[in-house]
């Protein structure tokens, strides 16, 4: 069972970074070469929506990684 306030329930867990998410899908979408566009997709297959999806989690990780590696701190 999810938690009440977890990323599953379909809102974001930063509101503000709402638009900031939409460009950077966007910015992805073109690198890769997938034709995403405002609005309707659907023309899109599920490989291209996955694509886009697991290309934007790789590079978060890949930024988040280069942040933690940066600090002083350990995690514990």
């Amino acid at each position: 069972m999810a938690a009440p306030n977890s990323a599953s329930s379909g809102s974001k867990a930063v509101p503000e970074a709402r638009e900031a998410l939409s460009q950077f899908k966007y910015e992805v979408a073109n690198e890769i070469g997938v034709p995403l566009k405002q609005g309707y997709n659907g023309d899109l297959t599920s490989a291209q929506a996955g694509y886009v999806g697991g290309y934007m989690v790789k590079k978060m990780i890949e930024a988040q990684e280069k942040q933690m590696a940066g600090q002083s701190t350990t995690l514990k």
